[in-house]
Parts: C-alpha cells; structure tokens; sequence
C-alpha cells in the first residue's frame, strides 16, 4: 500500500469553497480510480482553516496515475491559490506497517 498524510492549511476566506472542491476531489478518487483505497477528507480539531487528507493507494504507480485524474486536476487549479503554506506531513507518500497489504478489504 501507499499512503498519504497531508495537513493542509487553508487562506482564511476561503475554507467553504476549498472543502467543497477537496470533497469531489476525494469523491472522484474513490469512484474512479479503481487504485484509490481510501481518501479521507478530515478537519482539524484545533483549527477550522485546517484539514488533514489520508489517502490509501494499492502502490505508488496508482497514486501517480491519481495525479492525472481530471477530477485532481480539476481540484489543483481550482484551489492553487487557497492555500496558506505549502503541503507538510507525509505527502511524499508512505507505507504502512498494520493491517499487512494483505488483510486491506
């Protein structure tokens, strides 16, 4: 598996819109890409303007084939200038210990 952890902050203003277009972002993922496991969509507790994505992929080539999706790229042109830092976390991409490839219904 290849997981993703991203915490996004979002430019104050822009939250409402930034969220809708993230949802059909996800959305899409889950839908149409047979390689997309999971795609979570979750808000920080501590701040509002701040929201967390986890993303699960069969392997990295399908992460790289989400990357081209019309509905990402939909997504990144829609909310280039809505963001108040650079991506931070795991978004280079991970692996995971627990549950084994193997067990992942």
């Amino acid at each position: 598996m290849y997981v993703i952890v991203a915490p996004i902050q979002i430019k104050e203003g822009h939250r409402e819109a930034f969220i809708e277009a993230m949802l059909d972002d996800a959305k899409g993922s889950v839908k149409d890409e047979p390689g997309c496991l999971r795609f979570d969509v979750i808000q920080d507790g501590a701040d509002p303007n701040r929201i967390w994505l986890y993303e699960i992929y069969v392997d990295e080539a399908a992460f790289q084939a989400h990357l081209q999706a019309p509905h990402f790229i939909k997504w990144r042109d829609t909310v280039k200038d809505w963001f108040a830092e650079g991506p931070k976390g795991a978004g280079g991409g991970s692996y995971n210990i627990w549950p084994p490839d193997d067990e992942w219904k």
